[in-house]
């Protein structure tokens, strides 16, 4: 994969506006599935916290061993892709289905262990699906339109957590059901989202056969190895290493309303008014990366998550969490498009699944050892001691993304 380390990248919007079908359709599929992963996720750390009497570092290993375990596989997954010439759906399948068959027996779970369990196999399918799922977006769309497809992309998600957190809230508040069953009725959307990949979404397989009926040969790849990636490459991925140990998961966001006496129902609608947030960014921050440039975008979200992290230290009550909730929302969902686009922008089309299941490695390697730090420090120390810690280091993070992260600096120079 060793390419340039200076890579020209569109700088003005190209005339096409329009997304590819399959660039929608693979939306609408993750949406879905974002529904029904957050009729559940938000409610993990209160069902900790109250039913099984489990405390933050409990709460930090599932979530970090979790992303470790999805990020392990994202790398084979997306090598394997490329290995099949670019039949990455059927990985895609795979994974949206283990999952969803796996998420609502949480509701079922008796202790944190089982928890733990459970969340790593629905993680295991999200490892097998983000990196091809995420080189089929790459596939389908313009490289001058790379922000604005992977903007459009997190828009979905960020809005399917929307309708998920929201359709809990209600069910809570208004049905009886209790945390059991509505995690059990996460199922449904979840079954939409495998259905809609399985007959919306139509690859176009690279080895077609020629006149005589036979299939030509692949290009092979090379080797998968860490120091065939171009230098930009490597550096980029090294200070997103540093980043995640600074992005602990946003659950922990709903454990510090709970310890602040804020009622479950309230909790669930505040973690869908930051989704929406994002959701309502994520277009608009993609499409300016295509045309301002990834690196405008990441200094942005990086820079303002430090802030927001620092200011979650320092909130007392309910409106202080709403308050920086949204404004960390609305900033996050700037940035997110860009992330990834920065991905596909150093990848061959062909290592297009290789490139991000590195992306998805590194992140996942620093998953961990992350989530058990920024628990341990809130566990023995304070809530305040983990979000300093955490803005603290958000903050080194996008000094070294524009100092030292060459994509930054050259890719991004106008």
């Amino acid at each position: 994969m060793e390419k340039p380390d200076q890579i020209a990248l569109p700088q003005q919007p190209i005339p096409q506006k329009k997304l590819p079908r399959t660039v929608i359709v693979l939306g609408l599929v993750s949406f879905f599935n974002d529904f029904a992963s957050d009729i559940v996720v938000p409610l993990i750390p209160i069902l900790l916290a109250t039913v099984l009497a489990a405390g933050p570092i409990a709460l930090g290993l599932i979530e970090g061993v979790a992303d470790a375990v999805a990020s392990l596989l994202k790398l084979w997954a997306g090598r394997h892709s490329d290995i099949m010439s670019g039949r990455r759906k059927g990985l895609a399948v795979a994974g949206y289905a283990l999952s969803n068959i796996t998420r609502p027996m949480l509701g079922l779970a008796g202790s944190w262990p089982l928890i733990l369990v459970l969340r790593s196999i629905d993680r295991v399918g999200k490892g097998l699906r983000s990196a091809p799922r995420d080189a089929l977006v790459a596939d389908a769309t313009p490289p001058g339109m790379h922000g604005y497809a992977f903007g459009y992309h997190r828009a979905m998600d960020n809005g399917g957590a929307v309708a998920g957190s929201l359709a809990a809230a209600a069910v809570l508040a208004w049905s009886g059901l209790n945390l059991t069953e509505v995690i059990l009725w996460s199922a449904v959307p979840g079954f939409i989202a495998v259905l809609l990949l399985g007959v919306g979404v139509k690859e176009n397989k690279e080895d077609k056969e020629d006149a005589a009926g036979h299939h030509p040969a692949s290009p092979e790849l090379p080797p998968l190895r860490w120091s065939l990636l171009s230098l930009p490459m490597r550096r980029y991925l090294l200070v997103l290493m540093l980043f995640t140990f600074a992005r602990a998961s946003e659950t922990f966001i709903l454990l510090l309303g709970h310890e602040l006496g804020v009622g479950t129902v309230e909790l669930l609608l505040l973690w869908s008014a930051l989704s929406f947030c994002k959701a309502a960014t994520s277009i608009s921050g993609g499409q300016l990366a295509d045309s301002l440039g990834r690196g405008t975008l990441m200094l942005i979200g990086w820079s303002t998550f430090s802030l927001s992290f620092l200011m979650l230290g320092l909130v007392q009550g309910s409106s202080g969490l709403w308050a920086v909730s949204i404004f960390y929302g609305l900033c996050a969902g700037m940035s997110e498009g860009a992330e990834r686009a920065i991905i596909s922008d150093y990848a061959l089309p062909r290592e297009r699944g290789t490139a991000f299941g590195w992306y998805h490695l590194m992140v996942g390697l620093a998953a961990i050892p992350a989530g058990l730090l920024f628990g341990s420090l809130w566990q023995f120390q304070s809530a305040a001691t983990a979000f300093f810690f955490a803005g603290g280091l958000a903050a080194l993070a996008a000094v070294l993304l524009r100092m030292w992260a060459l994509p930054v600096r050259k890719l991004n120079a106008n």
